[in-house]
């Protein structure tokens, strides 16, 4: 039986502002939730400051091992958005002013002062690229190969996502279901190994938490195959329970 196709992404986060701990991030978990309804999974992140040279280093990097590379930030009006000026340089290409992301930029502010240069940066991207629609704010994300250049600003990018909707080759979505357990994780760890080898296709998580003054942990089962993903919860509440361990179906 041959093996179902894993398509994978990663993505970048680019901003001074997320490694000073300004700006909390959150993207990563929004692009992983939507990129897994497409059947894609999110393998890595990697963090990196405006700086050209440490951009291209990991578009390089990423963009190789990963059938997407999606990044956050650096696509906007001021000096220091340089990403599509360090996307080009990784490419190779030039850098142009998009006809189309123009148009949609003059028809943005048109009644908002009129499009100046700064807000021409926002038209900018590698020669040979196409545009993902914002209907937010005027100014495009950006598609190129297989890389996606989205902003920084989360509901924004979340508008992005909406207009990518479909549009990527993809898998099937990876499921899961949980079982809550209060239980030290230590205690039932090799019960964990034993349960997620007699289920092939699946794996099991487990997250500890210390609540009410007691501690516990919550087990998260993951497996694109419905069967086989409620085989493995049921398998691993009995085995749970015949522990004496009080189990709860879902997250505690």
């Amino acid at each position: 039986m041959t093996e179902p196709r894993i398509w994978t992404a990663a993505l970048i986060v680019i901003g001074d502002e997320i490694l000073s701990g300004r700006t909390p991030d959150k993207n990563i978990s929004q692009i992983a939730l939507w990129l897994n309804v497409q059947g894609i999974r999110l393998k890595e992140v990697r963090v990196v400051p405006d700086d050209q040279a440490a951009i291209v280093e990991a578009v390089n990097a990423l963009r190789a091992r990963n059938d997407y590379l999606f990044t956050t930030g650096g696509i906007g009006p001021t000096h220091d958005d340089i990403t599509v000026d360090a996307i080009a340089a990784a490419l190779g290409v030039g850098v142009v002013v998009h006809p189309q992301a123009r148009a949609a930029l003059e028809q943005y502010y048109a009644t908002r002062g009129g499009l100046n240069d700064q807000r021409l940066r926002m038209a900018r991207v590698p020669e040979g690229a196409d545009l993902i629609e914002n209907r937010l704010s005027g100014a495009p994300g950006i598609r190129i190969g297989n890389i996606f250049l989205m902003a920084g600003v989360p509901y924004i990018a979340g508008e992005m996502l909406e207009a990518l909707n479909g549009a990527l080759d993809g898998g099937r979505p990876l499921l899961s279901e949980t079982v809550g357990c209060w239980v030290p994780e230590s205690e039932v760890a090799n019960l964990l190994a034993d349960t997620e080898k007699a289920h092939e296709g699946c794996q099991i998580g487990s997250y500890p938490f210390f609540r009410e003054g007691r501690v516990g942990a919550n087990f998260v089962v993951r497996s694109t195959e419905p069967a086989i993903l409620h085989a493995c919860i049921d398998d691993l509440a009995r085995r749970l329970k015949a522990r004496g361990f009080d189990v709860v179906l879902g997250e505690i």
